[in-house]
């Protein structure tokens, strides 16, 4: 059997949830079975793409125009023909759009892989007219969690009966924990201390506001508890004021943004997730895949990622009493903070490694192979 040429469509390969999933599917498809190649519609190749291209991934990237780009549909049509391309593979809406059109007049067959939504979530009435129609001439639509296949078809008007969900999924993660209390001790980390915290970019729509607002709280029953941040963004400024206003700064540590964080949420003995809105969160499957339990809000895939009660705690949106509450309810329980732990680990085990995602990627990849 030959093998099947997959032309992943997507805006870039910085660092991000949907480039770790592309990436993932490249590396760990079965090259003998599947050839990837990656088109960035924005111009920019990324981090995650400049690594995959030193282990001989072809990355091409285009200039994406202003406005609907005919010029860039032409670009991907002809990357599909001199590629001949099985599978256009789009990530996200706009790429989806880009791979569709390229995709017609060629034997290729359009996927289309929805990561997340945006908060808050809304209608375009336009995409009623014309995602119906792209959606009969689309051979797989698939999205990340049941709450973003949900909002695929109450939002972007797509067929219920046509999304299935393929969750995320990510290799087992470890740390040499010999480098842990050196790097503890390099952020300035007591041993007594009791570290909570985050691996995400600093955005209002991660919600870290209220993130801080909770642990100023938790910080009044718990005074040995510390808050970590790793990342960086738009939002880091307002949330160091946050911090000076609450005069909490000497038990908040903003550790930046790091290329390999692992070691840094190794540190923590509960990982927080406070979004307005999420799909299904890679570092979420690290935090479980480290047995670190979790405390998340009630949005999108995070419910279905973490059993309330078993893994963890998932409390409603934007509520910063729960979310202290839950953080208090796990510091104050040993037992209970080890048992989250461990079930978190045996539940990403059994539904969100890797091997799965690529599983189902694959057979859908096979199965319209086949058909072309």
């Amino acid at each position: 059997m030959s093998r099947v040429n997959i032309l992943h469509v997507t805006f870039n390969m910085a660092i991000g949830g949907t480039e770790q999933v592309i990436r993932q599917l490249v590396e760990n498809l079965d090259r003998r079975q599947f050839f990837s190649t990656i088109v960035c519609i924005d111009g920019s190749v990324g981090e995650i793409g400049v690594q995959l291209q030193s282990s001989g991934v072809n990355i091409i990237p285009l200039q994406r125009k202003p406005g609907f780009d005919r010029a860039l549909i032409r670009n991907v049509r002809r990357i599909i023909e001199e590629l001949d391309i099985d599978i256009v593979h789009s990530h996200q809406y706009t790429p989806y759009i880009y791979g569709w059109f390229g995709a017609r007049g060629t034997r290729a067959r359009v996927f289309f892989t929805e990561h997340g939504r945006f908060y808050p979530d809304r209608y375009r009435f336009k995409r009623l007219l014309v995602n119906p129609l792209l959606s009969r001439l689309t051979a797989e639509v698939t999205a990340i969690s049941q709450a973003t296949r949900r909002a695929l078809a109450r939002y972007e008007f797509f067929p219920l009966n046509k999304i299935q969900v393929i969750y995320n999924g990510i290799l087992p993660v470890a740390v040499d924990s010999d480098k842990l209390a050196t790097l503890r001790h390099e952020l300035g980390f007591q041993p007594a201390d009791i570290i909570v915290g985050t691996v995400s970019r600093l955005d209002s729509i991660k919600n870290q506001k209220m993130m801080i607002a909770a642990f100023h709280r938790v910080l009044q029953r718990q005074p040995a508890a510390r808050l970590l941040f790793v990342g960086d963004g738009p939002m880091r400024e307002t949330l160091e004021a946050q911090v000076d206003s609450l005069d909490i700064g000497e038990y908040v540590v903003f550790a930046g943004f790091k290329t390999e964080p692992l070691p840094y949420m190794s540190l923590m003995q509960i990982f927080l997730l406070s979004s307005f809105s999420e799909g299904t969160s890679m570092t979420l499957l690290e935090a479980m895949s480290l047995s670190i339990p979790c405390v998340v809000t009630d949005v999108g895939g995070n419910p279905e990622i973490v059993s309330d009660g078993s893994t963890g705690l998932v409390v409603p949106n934007d509520d910063t009493e729960r979310f202290a509450g839950a953080m208090l309810t796990l510091l104050e329980n040993t037992a209970l903070l080890h048992a989250y732990g461990s079930g978190g680990h045996a539940r990403f085990h059994s539904r969100f490694t890797v091997k799965y995602m690529v599983a189902s990627f694959s057979e859908l990849y096979q199965k319209n192979a086949n058909r072309v």
